[in-house]
């Protein structure tokens, strides 16, 4: 019986291999099938635009540059590109490595770029300062970056030359873009609509194309973000080095609004959201917190801060609102009319000195100015670490 069985096992085997021998690959329809399947092209972009505003929001540089990358369905097959712009004249071909290599030299040269940078950003700023004082500091600031920037320079280390030498030079050899790349940058003259198509062809000459209408917005300022001053209520953190934690924060008049706030420290570090000092408001709600800051109207911003109310037997809350300047007191700025947002926090759950995080957004309307107001009743209570931003 084992040889019987032995013996039907091989003559299987060889019927297999004599079906297999039969099997012509050069027959039609027989062996590999031919890829009948062609490209379907698409393509991504990428904003990578610039533009530089004045204090008066005139524009003084723009470039519309944006990266256009291709593709297909097909991960091999699509070899060949083809770009067509329309409108086409005076639009710009860059090389998509260019960018990625001046990054590379500003990376190389981090410390002279960093200080370079802070530099261009002061004396950007200081034509826009109508401040003395201000400006006095911030010139003052400019010649010690400038003596930095100096010694960065000289402590370039011969690798480092050697490095921004040879990225300089791989950027003297890129060749130009081309209407042929897969990825280019295109550097449109002007914002406007453009009609962009790709052509896309496989190694089989089997090719599709693809269409669309692309619009290149006009640059608009970016808003600026508004300066809170000392909003961590440290000592030392105007704009001079001065300050107590709280001169950013007195009212016009304390007996239109009561008396600025008062001052709770901590020598561990931690043991607050943001430094060694944080504003205190004793449970009397005698105390308040008052700054005029500067906003773009029409824009919308979101403030955030950390909060605590001590628990107790009595009931206490605190409120930071944000007001319209209008209000002349602390009476009429609690009208509703004037709150333009407002954010109130008790101690029904609070946990003894565990700070809770808070945000108010708010819109500016028409206005340039706003009043941020602090205010408590009950308890004592505690702000710190004051944030503002756009609201993209």
């Amino acid at each position: 019986m084992k040889n019987y069985l032995f013996n039907l096992k091989y003559v299987a085997v060889g019927a297999l291999v004599s079906l297999a021998s039969c099997v012509n690959d050069d027959l039609p329809e027989v062996g590999d099938l031919p890829d009948f399947t062609g490209p379907t092209p698409f393509y991504s972009t990428t904003d990578v635009s610039s533009s530089e505003f004045d204090c008066d929001d005139n524009e003084i540089t723009a470039n519309y540059d944006f990266n256009f990358k291709a593709g297909s369905n097909l991960a091999v097959n699509g070899t060949m590109y083809e770009w067509t712009i329309t409108p086409d004249t005076e639009i710009d071909l860059i090389n998509k490595d260019l960018p990625i290599l001046e990054q590379s030299i500003a990376n190389a040269d981090a410390a002279v770029v960093g200080i370079q940078s802070e530099i261009d950003k002061i004396e950007f700023k200081i034509p826009c300062e109508t401040d003395p004082a201000k400006v006095a500091v911030m010139q003052a600031t400019v010649a010690d970056l400038k003596v930095d920037l100096a010694a960065a320079e000289a402590a370039r280390t011969p690798e480092t030359i050697a490095t921004i030498d040879d990225l300089n030079a791989q950027i003297a050899a890129l060749p130009a873009g081309s209407l042929n790349d897969q990825e280019v940058i295109f550097a449109f003259p002007s914002p406007g609509d453009y009609d962009v198509a790709l052509k896309v062809t496989d190694n089989l000459g089997k090719f599709d194309t693809t269409e669309k209408s692309f619009t290149v917005l006009q640059a608009i300022p970016t808003i600026p973000v508004p300066e809170i001053g000392e909003a961590g209520f440290e000592d030392g953190d105007l704009f001079d080095g001065s300050g107590d934690g709280r001169d950013s924060w007195r009212s016009p008049s304390s007996s239109k609004w009561g008396s600025v706030f008062q001052i709770n420290n901590t020598s561990v570090e931690g043991r607050l959201p943001e430094g060694f000092q944080a504003a205190k408001f004793p449970a009397d709600g005698s105390r308040v917190g008052y700054q005029e800051i500067e906003v773009t109207p029409g824009a919308t911003y979101v403030l955030t801060y950390f909060s605590t109310v001590d628990p107790g037997a009595n009931f206490g809350d605190i409120t930071v609102s944000v007001i319209n300047p209008a209000a002349a007191d602390l009476a009429q700025a609690q009208l509703p009319a004037n709150i333009i947002a407002s954010k109130t926090s008790d101690n029904t759950a609070t946990v003894q000195d565990v700070f809770t995080n808070n945000a108010i957004t708010f819109e500016a309307g028409t206005l340039d100015k706003v009043i941020i107001l602090l205010t408590n009743s009950g308890a004592e209570g505690r702000l710190d670490a004051f944030q503002i931003s756009v609201k993209q």
